[in-house]
């Protein structure tokens, strides 16, 4: 079912009113603190969590850190870490209450040493008396004493009262009407009540035991104010007379026992009833079926003479919380220990009776008659897991003594309190009783070891404490003792102890002693009356969160109020103060009275703890920390001018000097400074500061919480009265230190230096003042630290924290008070947290300067002169803001905050600057906003490291990348100026009525900002953010010098700003410079650029070098023409190469991307492209190219690469069929003719013509004679071929000829040649053969005789063909004879008379050998022969 919060009754009523109480001091009630979840632990929560945040559990290992390159802060941290990490390592309780027996007391005679104060004394209410009277079957009384709280319960009546109240109110319990047997107060079950029930009242009867709720809640005075609740909880127990009742605080369970027997009983409850299973109910944990009978028929048969009683019953019960752990103690002194489960069982683990404790004894100490057979246990109280490891629990016998038990589980080790229970328990330490009141402690003495005292022996005989009623231990070893008076019945004696911290901490650096070191200072206190209870009034004592540092009281003496023990007789309440070691420093002096014995006193106090622990108690006590009773009974502090002027005698006269280790072996790089051990002077200073700010040191300085609205608030950790106090004391120290200047060696300032007498003094004294100085230094941060954080504080801190940025947010809530008082970045934060503060005030309407000095005067050192600009600044633009930005007054204030903003530029965080800019942009403002950004780069780098980490190739471990990168994020806010500007002025027209806009105007003005800047790294960036959002044409539009030094250092990273380049000098008519950018392209490989933008890159450089560029000379412009053209040249023979080797079907597929890859990347060299590519392909066209661009004159060489390539080209078409072989071969010819510009040397027109005729005659030809054997055709499969040919379509007439004449040879070059073939009468043109020739020889002059009169006209002379050559040229070019155009013709009257004459001769000639064959040809023979002689006359 579901559960339901048990809702609070009326209060119960009672025999008495509330009785109003007087109000107290307001200064003594703390804060309550806001209600919510706690997502950070507060300091103020619990002494456990300070000690979390204060300390780990472990000491960390001590490591050696060089100072001399340390800052005095840093030093000061190191200082202050290393005192309280040695404080942690104060000796554990097993460490001195080990194996054996001891008896060591300090029981000192004069009461100014006396470790324990007997402080108030409050009688018990008269209306509580008169009640008392009235009693007619019984009376108890006891204890609350955390609540300040005192109870006594008359017959069936309870009563509680304010104890420390002058005028208690008593509230009182009566709704029952059976006797009441046992009270207790119990921490109840989570859940189970309202949040408002802190305590439940366990209230047994003769009948029932009834729950009552109580709730207790601090008034604004620092009242506990208790109100009771009815629950409706209660269990019947008749037949049981329950006397011992114990709760578990952890877990709220709850455990009584009988008076009958020896049985442990639980009170189960719950909220609701539920099925079989009623809200209260019990649980016997130990008995049998039986057994559970045995109250019953105690109960029926109580006068019946053989009904007996068992012998046995549970007199005390006690929990450890810590372990799980559940002690009883019988009548007969059994001890049997119970493991509390999780699953809420109850497991006896161990049983110890005293006889089996005892047996041990033996080997421990001598007969002795306090552990003799009539010794009984009159208490136990156990000892927590975080107080020590292997000791339990400590039992106290009716003779006083003191035994200390350990659990040990099943493998015999000590039991830590983890999984499972322990399962043996054995005696591991006795303190014997100290001598009789009245006599002196047993002698000490002085180890000359460790100068730590030693008991000489250890009395087993002493019977001071051998009528001991009960007695009670406090955490870290408070003692009390009530023993019965021998003079007086009616009153009790209290003995009380406490560890001696002084010898226990100088013991830890001592070898161990023969004898256990478990040294005790005592203190005799008669009673008025008889003790009925005692209990803890002040928190728990915790000095650490582990056994080792966890007593030290000297750590704590100035971070916590000391423990106050409320005793309860039956006369009243008597508080008992344990006093501090700074307060038994303070009286000796002050009782001490003559210089001597003040001397000795002092002395004896550095015997006992030492003289840097002696030290930092004088000075403690001569800036006011030593209290004692004042004349009103109450605790003030001792500040008396004799008491302060005797600390502080003590403290300058007893700490020494600083002192050289001359044995230290010396490093090489470590000064000599570093081995000076620091005087003794040094070591309180840096103890008393630790000790008052143990508590804050490592604490975050706020903490989130989750307010019930689900929102988060933001609360200080420590408290802010706390904070006062710790600031209050630094102050006096400050003002101590400042007071005794010239007295304190090493901070007298450097005329103490010239003291010493040689070097060595010298270096000790440098090494003290430099020690000194920083722990005043800290000081100083410290106190001004707090100011920050109370002025934080008086803020609302949540408006504060969430108006900074989220890292720097997160960085705040991680702040501790370490890092706020001696870190540069905690002090940067802190500024931060300022200013936010000041733009909070600003905001709400707050002058400026009143907050500034405000700040100043607090906390100086968070709010500089530069901040208190930056305050004006930015009032000026809020000023500016009311105002209006358009307006004549705002952009005076706007100009102003730009002015003043200048001025602190280098102190303006990226947070400010950013809202700054802001602040510009939403009033328009963007030329000051460029302004103050360029600025504030320029301050923030003054020495340009971040352009010269550019320049020297952008390494990032480089530590200039930092500026970089600082510089870069102000560029970023001048980029959004821009992209704002850009914006303005597309919504707003430019001009209107022929002025410009304000728009206009402003952007004009940013731009102006922009261009005018010498900036070259803010240049850089504005270009990569223009190409990076593909503007090139504003960057080509920019001319400013830097844009040029710019593309040409991110040309050679990237071909995007390489053409950038290229088309900015383009565009600037710099042909030459972009030429060259276009070459270097080209040719470079920097980038895998393919060969096609290569030759593009080519193409154009070409065209850019061939333009005039003023300021170019001549040669250099050739020159690079030059170059530029045969690199051209060579790409394009390349790129032939690579498309006829993509289809070529030869090579393997999978060589083939490899080869492509290589040929499609950089220009490779001529030699590479023949050797590895044209020559092994067999590509004899592009050979030839390569000839010419290498400019190859070998005549064998360029011959057989022709006849290769004729023969090449017939194979090939004859494979694939198509087209005709000759077409294919004359093709070919005109294309490499056009590519070689008909050079002598690779296109010989005499070699190729004739080689071309030889082709066409052998392939051709219908039979050929016997005598062409010297034909340079092979045999076999190539006369397969011509057979094959002969029988494929007859070429056009003389197509050799027109090949030739295509490509732009002359009639005149060509007729020669034919004609020597004619002559020569050589293979395969001889004898007939050369009617092969001799027709070429007619066609070639039908082509000239046409071209001519094409000219000039039929019947023309001489003269007039002359005239029209001239006009046409000396050698033009013609087509094919079917296209209507002819061959070239002479120029000059004499050139053409020359070849008319020559052809006429040529054709007599071949008609007379008849070489022309065919009536047909004879006749044009004749024909043309004619009309050319007509020509001639």
């Amino acid at each position: 079912m579901a559960s339901i919060m048990q809702t609070p009754q009326r209060p119960l009523p009672g025999a008495f009113l509330t009785t109003p109480a007087r109000t107290r001091d307001p200064t003594l009630a703390p804060q309550a603190a806001a209600s919510g979840s706690v997502l950070y632990p507060s300091l103020d929560a619990s002494a456990s969590q300070l000690s979390k945040v204060q300390f780990s559990d472990a000491p960390a290992a001590t490591v050696p850190v060089s100072l001399d390159n340390l800052k005095p802060l840093q030093r000061a941290a190191v200082t202050i870490n290393e005192t309280l990490n040695r404080e942690t390592r104060y000796p554990e309780i097993d460490s001195y209450v080990g194996q054996g027996i001891s008896s060591d007391y300090d029981i000192p005679s004069s009461p100014a040493w006396a470790p324990f104060l007997k402080t108030k004394s409050y009688d018990i209410p008269e209306k509580i008396l008169e009640q008392h009277n009235r009693a007619q079957v019984s009376t108890m009384m006891g204890l609350f004493a955390e609540l300040n709280h005192a109870w006594i319960a008359i017959d069936n009546s309870l009563y509680l009262w304010d104890y420390t109240h002058p005028n208690p109110g008593i509230i009182g319990f009566e709704e029952q009407a059976n006797s009441i047997t046992a009270v207790k107060l119990a921490v109840p079950r989570r859940g189970v009540f309202t949040p408002q029930i802190t305590h439940v009242l366990v209230v047994a009867t003769a009948a029932d035991i009834i729950l009552v709720g109580l709730s207790c809640v601090q008034d604004q005075a620092g009242n506990n104010l208790v109100s009771l609740y009815q629950t409706r909880m209660h269990l019947s127990i008749r037949g049981m007379a329950v006397t011992v009742i114990e709760g578990s605080a952890a877990t709220g369970r709850i455990f009584f026992a009988n008076a009958v027997d020896n049985d442990i009983y639980e009170l189960t409850y719950q909220q609701e009833e539920k099925w079989f299973q009623s809200r209260c109910g019990k649980i016997n944990h130990t008995a049998t079926r039986m057994s559970a009978l045995v109250p019953a028929l105690a109960a029926l048969t109580p006068a019946l003479p053989f009904a007996s009683r068992p012998q046995e019953h549970i007199v005390q019960m006690a929990t450890d919380d810590s372990r799980g752990l559940l002690y009883t103690l019988s009548s007969k002194s059994t001890i049997n220990t119970f493991h509390m489960q999780s699953n809420n069982g109850l497991e006896r683990t161990i049983s110890l009776s005293l006889s089996e404790m005892f047996a041990s004894v033996g080997h421990m100490v001598s007969q002795t008659e306090l552990l003799g057979p009539t010794v009984s246990i009159r208490s136990i109280s156990p000892i927590a897991a975080l107080e020590a490891q292997k000791l339990h629990l400590m039992a106290t016998t009716s003779t006083g003594c003191r035994l200390f038990l350990s659990a040990t589980a099943s493998a015999g080790w000590a039991w830590p309190g983890g999984q499972g229970a322990p399962t043996s328990m054995r005696l591991q330490h006795i303190k014997f009783p100290p001598p009789p009141q009245g006599l002196p402690s047993p002698q000490v003495h002085a180890s000359p070891q460790s100068g730590a005292y030693q008991a000489s022996f250890v009395d087993t005989q002493s019977k001071s404490l051998s009528s001991t009623r009960t007695a009670q231990r406090f955490p870290p070893g408070y003692f009390f003792c009530v023993t019965a008076s021998e003079n007086q019945r009616a009153v009790d004696t209290l003995f009380l102890s406490s560890p001696d911290s002084g010898r226990i901490a100088q013991a830890r650096d001592a070898p161990p002693a023969t004898t256990s070191q478990f040294p005790e200072t005592g203190l005799w206190l008669n009673l008025d009356g008889h003790a009925e209870d005692m209990g803890l009034m002040s928190a728990p004592f915790v000095a650490a969160t582990s056994p080792l540092g966890f007593g030290n009281e000297l750590a704590i003496q100035f971070d916590k109020p000391p423990a106050e023990i409320a005793i309860l007789t039956n006369t009243g309440v008597l508080v008992i103060r344990r006093r501090r070691p700074v307060d038994i420093f303070a009286a000796a002096i002050q009782y001490a009275g003559r210089e001597q014995a003040l001397e000795g006193d002092v002395r004896k106090f550095v015997r006992m703890y030492g003289r840097g622990e002696t030290t930092a108690t004088a000075l403690a006590v001569a800036c006011g920390q030593g209290e004692d009773l004042g004349p009103e009974v109450r605790i003030a502090r001792m500040t008396g001018p004799e008491v302060l002027d005797a600390a502080r005698k003590a403290f300058i006269e007893f700490g020494g000097n600083p002192t050289l280790n001359e044995n230290y072996e010396v490093e090489k790089n470590r000064p000599a400074i570093d081995n000076v051990r620091p005087s003794h002077r040094h070591e309180g200073i840096a103890l008393y500061i630790s000790r008052l700010i143990r508590s804050i040191w490592k604490a975050p300085i706020l903490s989130a919480l989750l307010t019930t609205t689900g929102g988060v608030t933001f609360v200080p950790t420590v408290g802010l009265a706390k904070l006062r106090g710790i600031q209050r004391d630094l102050s006096r120290l400050q003002e101590f230190l400042k007071a005794n200047q010239s007295s304190i060696e090493g901070l007298a300032g450097p005329e103490s230096l010239s003291r010493g007498t040689s070097t060595q003094p010298e270096i000790a004294l440098l090494a003290e003042h430099r020690a000194l100085h920083s722990l005043v230094v800290l000081l100083g941060n410290v106190v001004e630290g707090i100011s920050f954080v109370l002025v934080l504080f008086d803020e609302r801190v949540e408006e504060i924290v969430y108006s900074l940025s989220d890292d720097s947010r997160q960085r705040v809530q991680r702040l501790s008070f370490e890092g706020l008082f001696t870190t540069d970045d905690g002090k940067e934060l802190a500024k931060e947290l300022v200013k936010a503060i000041v733009n909070r005030n600003i905001a709400s309407g707050s002058n400026v300067d009143t907050v500034a000095e405000a700040l100043r005067r607090r906390c100086g050192s968070f709010c500089s002169a530069d901040d208190v600009v930056i305050f004006k600044a930015q009032e000026n633009l809020k000023k500016a803001s009311e105002m209006g930005s358009s307006s004549e007054p705002g952009r005076r204030l706007l100009n102003e905050s730009l002015r003043l903003f200048q001025q602190v530029a280098a102190s303006l965080s990226m947070e400010q600057l950013q809202w700054v800019i802001l602040q510009f942009i939403s009033m328009e403002f963007y030329a000051g906003g460029i302004q103050l950004a360029l600025t504030v780069a320029q301050e923030k780098d003054r020495g340009n490291r971040a352009l010269l980490w550019m320049k020297d190739g952008k390494r990032e471990d480089d530590p200039r990348y930092e500026a970089y990168a600082q510089r870069t994020q102000i560029y970023q806010l001048i980029r959004d100026i821009i992209n704002r500007v850009d914006q303005s002025s597309r919504e707003f027209p430019e001009t209107i009525d022929g002025g410009y806009t304000p728009a206009a105007k402003r952007r004009s003005e940013a731009y102006a900002i922009i261009d005018d800047s010498e900036d070259e790294l803010f240049h850089y960036d504005l270009y990569d953010w223009y190409s990076d959002n593909g503007w090139s044409d504003r960057l080509l539009a920019v001319r400013s010098p830097f844009v040029v030094s710019y593309l040409q250092r991110r040309a050679k990273q990237s071909v995007r700003h390489a053409d950038l380049l290229w088309r900015y000098f383009a565009q600037g008519q710099r042909y030459h410079d972009a030429s060259a950018v276009q070459l270097r392209l080209a040719k470079g490989n920097e980038f895998h650029l393919p060969l096609d933008k290569r030759i593009e890159y080519l193409s154009k450089a070409k065209a850019n070098a061939s333009i005039f560029t003023p300021g170019v000379a001549r040669q250099p412009r050739q020159v690079l023409l030059h170059e530029i053209t045969e690199l051209l040249d060579v790409a394009n023979i390349q790129d032939d190469l690579l498309q006829r080797l993509r289809q070529d079907e030869r090579i393997p597929p999978e060589r083939k991307p490899d080869i492509l890859s290589k040929l499609d990347e950089q220009i490779l060299g001529l030699t590479e492209l023949y050797n590895e590519y044209a020559d092994q392909a067999s590509y004899f066209d592009i050979c030839l190219l390569i000839y010419k661009s290498a400019d190859h004159r070998n005549t064998a060489d360029i011959k057989a690469t022709w006849q290769n390539l004729i023969d090449q080209i017939h194979k090939e078409t004859l494979r694939r069929g198509e087209p005709q072989p000759w077409e294919a071969v004359a093709e070919r010819v005109r294309s490499l003719g056009n590519r070689l510009h008909l050079s002598e040397t690779t296109f010989p027109i005499g070699v190729l013509l004739s080689m071309l005729e030889k082709y066409a005659f052998e392939y051709q030809h219908p039979q050929q004679p016997a005598q062409a054997s010297s034909s340079s055709l092979p045999s076999s499969q190539d006369d397969q071929d011509r057979s094959h040919d002969r029988l494929l379509a007859s070429p056009p007439k003389a197509w050799v000829i027109d090949t030739f004449l295509d490509v732009g040879v002359s009639p005149d070059t060509l007729l020669p040649i034919l004609e020597s073939m004619i002559y020569n009468d050589e293979a395969p043109f001889a004898g007939r053969n050369r009617a092969w020739i001799a027709a070429d020889v007619l066609s070639l002059c039908q082509r000239w005789y046409a071209t001519v009169v094409a000219r000039i006209g039929v019947g023309a002379a001489v003269g007039d063909a002359a005239a029209a050559a001239s006009r046409f040229g000396r050698s033009s070019t013609g087509s094919a004879a079917g296209a209507g155009a002819g061959p070239g013709v002479g120029g000059s009257a004499d050139e053409v008379k020359t070849m008319a004459t020559g052809i006429s001769h040529l054709l007599l000639v071949l008609l007379q050998n008849g070489l022309v064959q065919g009536p047909a040809a004879i006749e044009e023979c004749q024909i043309l022969r004619a009309r050319v002689e007509a020509l001639l006359r």
